[in-house]
């Protein structure tokens, strides 16, 4: 995999543990995208959380995103076909303060993420809610491009990438794990990294 595009990560680089098993790091930053990307505009964008809610649905705009804490970052990008990028710069809002909008049941037990375009991936409630995953929508100080899941994606940088899901455009709560698009398609049900849950298999 090294070459133009890719290096061999070095002994220093390893040993500091900010790179997985396996992985290659990315010379640039690499685009992979299953089917066309949906053209989402953010005068029409919204994000809805339902299913396992004691409080009711609740239905965000853009401009109620805009309105919530902004936050700046720098978090490491692991992708499920061998290559990491590190120290890439997003702006964007904490899932946690995203669902402090609403009033979670202590029956919700895991997070589906649904997109635009109709792409769905599963997380358990306690992975979604971490103090490091978010909802990004800006890429080193730019609005986020539409081929890089603009205007809005998740950032969940301790799984494999497509974890961080492209042009979300709801949170549905469950009381039971369910596959998404790739978990039903041979993909690991959690995808961690460090332990090169790549392919299919159960937490």
């Amino acid at each position: 995999m090294t070459g133009k595009y890719f290096r061999k990560p070095t002994a220093a680089e390893m040993a500091d543990g900010r790179i997985p098993p396996g992985q290659h790091l990315a010379k640039g930053f690499p685009i992979l995208t299953y089917g066309d990307a949906p053209d989402v505009r953010t005068e029409t964008w919204s994000l809805k959380l339902w299913g396992e809610l004691d409080g009711g649905d609740c239905d965000l705009s853009w401009a109620d995103l805009m309105a919530m804490p902004q936050v700046t970052l720098t978090a490491d990008f692991h992708c499920v076909t061998r290559w990491s990028k590190l120290d890439v710069q997003w702006m964007g809002v904490k899932l946690t303060d995203i669902c402090d909008r609403v009033q979670l049941s202590s029956r919700a037990q895991y997070v589906m993420q649904h997109c635009y375009g109709g792409y769905t991936t599963n997380l358990p409630l306690a992975e979604f809610l971490r103090p490091d995953t978010y909802l990004v929508h800006s890429l080193n100080g730019e609005p986020l491009p539409r081929d890089r899941g603009g205007p809005a994606r998740t950032l969940v940088p301790h799984l494999y990438a497509w974890k961080s899901a492209k042009w979300i455009s709801g949170f549905e709560f469950l009381t039971q794990d369910a596959p998404g698009f790739w978990e039903r398609n041979g993909y690991h049900r959690r995808g961690d990294p460090w332990a090169e849950e790549r392919y299919s298999g159960g937490f």
